[in-house]
């Protein structure tokens, strides 16, 4: 009994149609998917345009440098310099507190640790980003802040010549500075800079790494001359991330930040207020033009947030084409 030949191009002559329909609704599909993204993006952002315009024409000052915060006043006076300064300086000094400490982490689980320690070390970083928010800032304001008022006192009195640690007035006892915020906004954010970290550097060549330490390269010599390199792309990703977290923070700041509408570097000095908890303070009792300008404020911190992210994307993709071209 012999076997009927079989085509090479019968199966998929007779099946062209479907492949050929499935694959051009997948293609849709996907298209459709990522114009929804789209879409919802210029929605929002049409919406917070939309709703911010009463403000701007209500505003009788300078929106972007009048540190004042009064709407609903007549005349209205309100700007964004104070907050914007606010939730920049409170996410960059987090940033600079977590982020070492999350590659520490990072480099601890994926080149240090035993296995089973690594795992359990793991699970609890990433259990500590199911924290609500809320959370953190009763832990900020109840624990955190009175307890932080002795090392306040010393950086103070020691450092105070360096106009981030200056308190011309004292540090108050306890003090709901900015250096607190960040502190509680830092832990906030250590776990998604640690996972995004750990997973980047789990996905460096282990070639690469054999072959520094057959050259007779210490652990801390791999880490810095294989590992860290390869892993700049996603470790600069890990930043942006938790930069967008820190920016948006709304609860925990509200909590633990003393309401103040001021631009100066000083850390320890209660006061200063960012864009998401005036938000979330003030839009309560707010007024018509209040309420234009808080969103207005809302518009200023989406571009902030869209800036960053556009950021990244061009330096991840500049560093794609730079490991491409050294190929």
């Amino acid at each position: 009994m012999t076997a009927e030949p079989i085509s090479p191009t019968s199966g998929a002559l007779r099946h062209r149609g479907g492949w050929w329909s499935g694959d051009r609704a997948f293609r849709t599909t996907t298209l459709a998917c990522g114009g929804l993204v789209l879409a919802v993006l210029a929605a929002i952002a049409l919406f917070l345009v939309v709703q911010a315009l009463p403000a701007f024409r209500a505003d009788s000052t300078s929106f972007w440098t009048t540190r004042t915060w009064q709407p609903d006043a007549t005349p209205a006076v309100f700007g964004i310099a104070a907050v914007a300064f606010g939730s920049l300086l409170s996410s960059a000094i987090a940033l600079l507190l977590a982020f070492p400490v999350a590659v520490g982490v990072a480099l601890f689980i994926t080149e240090m640790a035993p296995r089973r320690v690594a795992n359990l070390l793991g699970y609890l970083t990433d259990a500590l980003a199911a924290v609500p928010s809320v959370v953190f800032g009763l832990w900020g304001l109840y624990w955190l802040v009175p307890r932080l008022t002795p090392l306040q006192q010393w950086l103070a009195d020691h450092l105070g010549f360096i106009p981030l640690f200056s308190a011309p007035q004292g540090v108050p006892s306890p003090s709901r500075s900015i250096f607190a915020v960040s502190i509680v906004l830092a832990i906030m954010i250590l776990p998604i800079i640690a996972a995004m970290s750990r997973e980047t550097i789990r996905q460096v060549d282990p070639q690469i790494k054999e072959a520094a330490l057959g050259l007779g390269a210490t652990r801390w010599e791999v880490v810095r001359t294989a590992v860290l390199p390869v892993s700049r792309a996603g470790l600069f990703g890990a930043v942006i991330l938790g930069l967008g977290r820190a920016l948006g923070e709304t609860i925990a700041v509200a909590l633990v930040l003393g309401i103040s509408f001021d631009v100066n570097a000083h850390l320890l000095v209660p006061g200063k207020n960012t864009i998401a908890a005036n938000i979330a303070t003030q839009f309560g009792e707010a007024g018509s033009t209040g309420r234009a300008a808080l969103i207005a404020s809302g518009l200023v911190l989406f571009a902030m947030t869209m800036v960053v992210s556009l950021l990244a994307r061009w330096m991840l993709g500049r560093e794609a084409r730079r490991r491409g071209a050294s190929r």
